[in-house]
């Protein structure tokens, strides 16, 4: 059984709460991890803490926090999203571009996309579409 499948099966068959508990189960199966290497697979597994415990949470399970999008002439959309969403979104938004997007800075709770100046209104119609449609 290879890593992720064993991580999956400590999380459906223990009730475990912290990390460090899942670290020591999975020494006793042989795997020694560091917990930020842990901490990233369980990232890229959609693993999170509900309800105190870890859990695989399916894409269509989770719910997204509302996103309000503001222009800052003449190049500048401000984006405002729910504390600790904004790096998130910021990496979606980097990873597929729209015409005219040139990039993106996030924080915790705000992203910043640099535009083209004559692609301001483009961009944000289709990030409002975007949002809407979540």
């Amino acid at each position: 059984m290879d890593l992720d499948q064993l991580i999956l099966q400590l999380l459906e068959t223990h009730p475990i709460a912290d990390q460090t508990d899942l670290l020591e189960r999975l020494s006793v199966e042989g795997h020694e991890l560091t917990q930020s290497t842990l901490s990233r697979r369980l990232k890229r597994l959609g693993v999170q803490k509900v309800q105190g415990r870890y859990r695989r949470v399916e894409g269509s399970a989770q719910i997204l926090p509302d996103i309000t999008i503001t222009e800052a002439p003449p190049n500048l959309l401000v984006l405002r999203t729910a504390p600790g969403f904004a790096q998130a979104l910021g990496l979606s938004l980097d990873a597929d571009p729209i015409p005219g997007q040139v990039g993106t800075l996030a924080g915790d709770d705000t992203v910043f996309v640099a535009v083209l100046p004559e692609r301001l209104a483009d961009v944000k119609a289709h990030l409002a579409r975007v949002a809407a449609g979540r």
